[in-house]
């Protein structure tokens, strides 16, 4: 068993892009996890202030023929309805399907 010497393997260093890659990919792997666990709105800045959760809502059951626009007209009808809409969609986490059935409890914004 004659040879050469054993050599300690040269530690790894890394390069100036190589450490700017990790820390995009760390940055970007947080940012994922984050808008994962607490919610795509989450991150989204701007919010009106009547889309807090301490506003006071109501409740009501979806009738045959009932809309959401026509629920809309009577929670605010001094607002654009559409604006409304997207409240009661988003108070009620109807996300992509905003379809009501008979039968469904709706929270609603107070007037």
């Amino acid at each position: 068993m004659s040879g050469s010497p054993r050599s300690d393997p040269a530690p790894i260093r890394l390069t100036r892009r190589g450490r700017a890659v990790v820390i995009c990919f760390a940055a970007t792997v947080t940012l994922v996890s984050l808008w994962l666990n607490v919610g795509p709105g989450a991150l989204a800045g701007g919010r009106d202030s009547r889309d807090t959760p301490s506003r006071a809502t109501r409740t009501v059951v979806v009738e045959p023929g009932d809309t959401l626009w026509d629920f809309a007209a009577d929670a605010d009808p001094d607002t654009d309805p559409r604006l409304v809409v997207q409240r009661i969609i988003d108070l009620n986490g109807l996300g992509g399907d905003p379809t009501v059935v008979p039968g469904q409890e709706l929270r609603l914004p107070a007037r």
